[in-house]
């Protein structure tokens, strides 16, 4: 019986990819769960996995073919056995098209290295922006919309001047994707930001006092972010719309609290998702975004860790911002803006007294929350960061 391998559901926004690479050839067995081919889409490379034992007796998608989500790759047949490969390498890397020049040191994807081939593309003087610096497709179309140099013209020498101090960088894949996004954000939503500060006085002699018992303990630091993931579930429960979103002409209203916890990598903006934090401790937060953090750095997180969010926190404050206004992660209708921790004086009791101060942004989507929801659930992170005893008794 034949098994058809389809193309999975990408993620969010994300209607097509591009077969990259095929680890098996027609006729090698397979195992169920055994990767078979790599996907290359705007924002990341997946693996396609085997999906029942046997021999694969088609190919129907190319290296370098554009597919659609449920398009057919392959079939597999499980009456077959199957020649065992002779190498974990792609069996077609031998035969990929060969770039016209020296590769890069990160390594070219067969993809790449076949429109590279076409278009006769030096592949030495791409950068690529793949794990580990392998070139991608993406990277080599992005070289020739806009990779080639500005031909000489009879222009003035106030112009050449001009020209020979500005320089040219075609935006990536993932770049263009992060635009369009952010603009549909702000096309769609009726944006509006809130603004409050807190005092992390009680945070950071929490942290301080208990960081190296924590860490002996369950092996990972103590953060801040922990906290905010914390303060944020407790706001969303007493401010329900914050967690919603617009679908048609509904409101949407999330019972689960799936937090993006916004990155910044060498390729660009990524958000992946700390999943159910209502059921999860201070403890497991800190190690999910540990792990989710070091995923997005080596550029290999999957589109299931990215989607699905229902919130977003951004740390503005890692780079030093004082106070900015963050930018919904559509379809979403809240993102908390964190921002730079800096010593003030502060007015308590007629006394001035220096306090460690933190600007809080909260950006919403007004067709869904009111601004007395938004002014409430910002108010909410507040006090449970100026009193974290109340996220322990989930008060």
């Amino acid at each position: 019986m034949a098994i058809e391998i389809h193309v999975p559901v990408l993620g969010e926004s994300v209607t097509e990819a591009t077969v990259g690479k095929w680890f098996k050839s027609v006729g090698d067995a397979v195992a169920v769960d055994e990767p078979i081919c790599e996907l290359e889409t705007d924002k990341v490379a997946l693996e396609v996995n085997a999906t029942a034992s046997g021999a694969l007796s088609e190919i129907v998608a190319q290296e370098g073919e554009t597919v659609d989500v449920g398009a057919l790759l392959a079939k597999i047949d499980e009456t077959a056995h199957g020649k065992v490969a002779a190498t974990a390498t792609s069996p077609k890397a031998e035969t990929a098209p060969t770039a016209p020049a020296s590769a890069p040191a990160g390594g070219v994807r067969a993809s790449a290295a076949k429109v590279a081939a076409e278009k006769a593309v030096d592949l030495s003087k791409i950068i690529g922006t793949g794990p580990d610096g392998v070139v991608t497709k993406a990277d080599v179309l992005n070289f020739l919309e806009g990779g080639t140099a500005i031909p000489a013209t009879p222009a003035t020498v106030v112009r050449q001047e001009i020209l020979l101090r500005e320089e040219v960088v075609p935006m990536t894949r993932l770049r263009r994707t992060i635009a369009k996004r952010l603009k549909d954000a702000q096309n769609t939503a009726a944006m509006l930001t809130t603004y409050n500060e807190v005092d992390m006085s009680a945070v950071i002699g929490l942290r301080n006092q208990y960081k190296e018992m924590f860490e002996k303990k369950h092996g990972s630091k103590l953060g801040f972010m922990s906290f905010f993931v914390k303060a944020c579930v407790q706001a969303l429960k007493e401010i329900p719309e914050v967690n919603a979103e617009v679908r048609d002409d509904a409101i949407v209203y999330k019972n689960y609290y799936h937090v993006g916890v916004a990155a910044s990598t060498p390729a660009g903006l990524v958000v992946p998702v700390v999943r159910d934090c209502q059921d999860r401790s201070f403890s497991e937060i800190e190690k999910e975004i540990v792990r989710l953090g070091g995923r997005a750095r080596d550029g290999k997180l999957s589109m299931d860790e990215m989607s699905g969010g229902t919130f977003t926190i951004s740390n503005g404050g890692i780079f030093g911002s004082l106070l900015s206004s963050p930018i919904l992660n559509a379809p979403q209708s809240g993102i908390l803006g964190m921002h730079a921790i800096k010593e003030r004086v502060m007015v308590e009791n007629g006394q001035m007294v220096i306090r460690p101060m933190m600007y809080l942004a909260l950006s919403y989507d007004h067709r869904v929350v009111d601004g007395k929801g938004a002014v409430t659930f910002l108010v909410r992170v507040k006090e449970c960061l100026e009193d974290p005893q109340r996220l322990v008794l989930d008060l």
